[in-house]
């Protein structure tokens, strides 16, 4: 599933027009983007959930071969990421599912990242994985990290953001739907299944090893991030 219903008020004038999963970064919509990442690593059906100028994003995903999209429509209500999950799981199977944000993106430099997450991801330990990396491996984020992970890879949240071994959450992530069950379709956050998978010790991350993430939150943002991507190869036609 791709979140891509939010409202990208931060990246106002530019999303006034222009819903922020098809704001270009380098060339390339962000979209795109992470949508690309899961065909690369194996992704042959996505979900994506769509509110504000829902008809744009519908309008784009039509203009893919790959992977095959499915439309969860969240016209009548936003939902948050929470909810936005819970109104997709008909769509989704019964099957652990992987989650990406449409706004956040990674250039890879090496083998493909979410393989590795899906690899290593183990529904009878883990009700939850998070994709984490490294703030010296990130552009445009302002502010620390967000969990730290232990030796078995279990997470939880960091108490001192700017500990210096608090890893930041890189908007990808594996969940186990059974984790929804009895849960309603409205608005609410998925940090609440964060905290109970912490809890019963079933929140695990997986450090993102040869890529560098971006976010774009604001339009004086946009620069940095695509200069970063020009010196990483990784604007569109290179």
């Amino acid at each position: 599933m791709v979140l891509a219903a939010g409202l990208g008020t931060r990246l106002r004038p530019i999303t006034d027009t222009i819903p922020k999963p098809l704001v270009e970064v380098g060339g390339r919509t962000m979209l795109d983007r992470s949508l690309d990442l899961a065909v690369a690593a194996g992704v042959e059906r996505a979900v994506v959930n769509v509110h504000y100028l829902a008809d744009r994003i519908v309008a784009h995903c039509r203009g893919r071969e790959r992977p095959e999209i499915v439309i969860s429509d969240e016209t009548d209500c936003l939902l948050e990421t929470g909810g936005g999950v819970v109104r997709a799981l008909p769509l989704l199977g019964g099957e652990p599912f992987l989650l990406l944000n449409a706004d956040t993106f990674w250039v890879e430099m090496g083998r493909s990242n979410l393989a590795a997450m899906i690899e290593a991801f183990d529904p009878a330990r883990m009700d939850i994985m998070l994709m984490l990396c490294r703030l010296s491996d990130t552009t445009g984020h302002v502010g620390g990290g967000d969990f730290l992970v232990d030796e078995t890879g279990r997470l939880m949240r960091a108490a001192d953001r700017s500990d210096p071994d608090a890893l930041l959450y890189a908007g990808a992530s594996i969940y186990n739907p059974a984790i929804f069950e009895g849960a309603a379709a409205e608005p609410h956050s998925l940090n609440l299944y964060y905290d109970r998978a912490q809890e019963a010790g079933r929140l695990f991350g997986h450090v993102m090893e040869d890529g560098h993430w971006f976010t774009v939150g604001t339009p004086e943002a946009l620069p940095a991030a695509e200069a970063r991507l020009r010196e990483l190869g990784g604007a569109s036609g290179n």
